[in-house]
């Protein structure tokens, strides 16, 4: 069985998973890519594409009637989500289609936060206080027993997409009353300030294969919301927060049925009782380049290996992980003043990374020890903020 031949439909309605293409290619397979038509000119990675599907936006019923007409050439063994957003459009399509993998109820985990505070919460999972905004009576329950502030987000954007901070019970029913027909598609939950963290790993037969802590030093609510700068670094191996956000992911992992694949996991850590909150998790690499930054500390490109876990699953040969290197990394991303932003004065011999990216500046640093990488990106944060930093603030719109 190892030597045969899988096709694989990778769809992504955003440019990103390169390296997924490339491996699942290098593994031995037929890579085929669904994605929009106005991203055929970006840098894929054409020759490990055996083919290329085009569509000019997401329809359901339309996607599925070209797939099958596809299928009376080709028969695909697997479908994959490189993107969020894609997550639940593929898993509708593995339910037509009776493919294997992740379905649209537990597709819904990991797209839907509503979705994902009710099975944590059933689970024993440790979650903010929150409530959907069905029923009045509900939520102005909610509102005279939990103290505000509060953060109204929506169920299905990623990152800190469409979230607002709201303070007091009649600014919430004016928001509320402003969302209209639809105001099912949020939820409010209780703000707790504190130190966020992510867990990414790999996923393997239901078991946690890898997973690295990372801590980002400003929130991904802060630099969406106030125009800052992105950073994050890894957690100190072996130190009490990486042990226990590791177990608290593998238990959000089994709570959610997550069998095989790449998962992107937030926790909070409260700054006034120290307790430890799940946010929101992902069937997908993290974003914002956190992949880079966790391959610079540990030598595992989450992509890569996302796409042996497929390719083995399919195949039912034994999975290996490769050798771990116990370093530690960070990144620091800001949008610069500048569209091609130069970056040599940035001489320092940890920088293993660079951001390539019109009117953004970027580096990741890797070092033997997490005190050396906080020294780098402090010092590069008032660098990039006094030399280039350009500020542009998520746009205050619910829908």
């Amino acid at each position: 069985m190892a030597d045969q031949v899988n096709n694989f439909l990778c769809v992504s309605t955003f440019f990103k998973g390169e390296k997924f293409l490339e491996s699942c290619k290098a593994e031995g397979n037929n890579v085929f890519l669904l994605t929009l038509k106005n991203l055929e000119n970006e840098s894929w990675p054409w020759e490990a594409i055996t083919d290329v599907f085009y569509i000019e936006s997401w329809n359901k019923e339309n996607v599925i009637k070209g797939l099958a007409y596809k299928f009376k050439s080709i028969r695909f063994d697997r479908f994959v989500a490189l993107d969020d957003f894609d997550v639940e459009h593929v898993a509708e399509l593995r339910e037509h289609f009776r493919m294997p993998g992740m379905g649209s109820t537990t597709a819904r985990y990991f797209r839907d936060k509503l979705a994902m505070r009710m099975k944590a919460k059933e689970e024993g999972v440790n979650v903010p206080d929150f409530t959907p905004l069905y029923n009045d009576e509900a939520i102005n329950t909610y509102a005279d027993n939990v103290a505000p502030p509060w953060l109204l987000k929506p169920r299905s954007e990623a990152s800190a997409a469409g979230i607002k901070k709201i303070y007091g019970k009649d600014e919430l029913w004016q928001v509320i009353h402003s969302l209209g027909e639809e105001r099912d598609h949020f939820l409010v939950e209780k703000f707790a300030p504190g130190n966020v963290y992510h867990v990414d790993g790999l996923n393997l037969n239901g078991k946690v294969v890898f997973s690295r802590v990372s801590k980002y030093l400003d929130t991904p609510f802060e630099v969406a919301h106030g125009g800052g700068i992105f950073r994050s670094a890894s957690c100190e191996l072996g130190s009490k927060i990486e042990k226990n956000l590791s177990k608290m992911n593998t238990q959000v992992m089994n709570a959610f049925g997550m069998r095989d694949g790449a998962s992107h996991t937030e926790f909070i850590e409260s700054k006034e009782t120290g307790e430890l909150f799940f946010l929101e998790t992902s069937s997908r690499v993290g974003g914002a380049n956190l992949a880079e930054m966790v391959e610079a500390a540990s030598g595992i490109n989450l992509w890569t290996e996302w796409a042996k876990i497929e390719t083995v699953n399919l195949r039912s040969i034994p999975y290996k992980l490769p050798k771990l290197n116990n370093k530690y990394a960070g990144i620091v991303v800001s949008l610069s003043r500048y569209e091609h932003p130069d970056t040599s004065s940035f001489t320092d011999s940890e920088i293993v990374w660079r951001m390539n990216k019109p009117w953004h500046i970027g580096l990741i640093v890797c070092a033997d020890t997490s005190e050396r990488i906080l020294e780098l990106l402090d010092n590069y944060t008032r660098r990039i903020h006094n030399e280039f930093h350009a500020s542009s603030p998520a746009p205050d719109t619910l829908h």
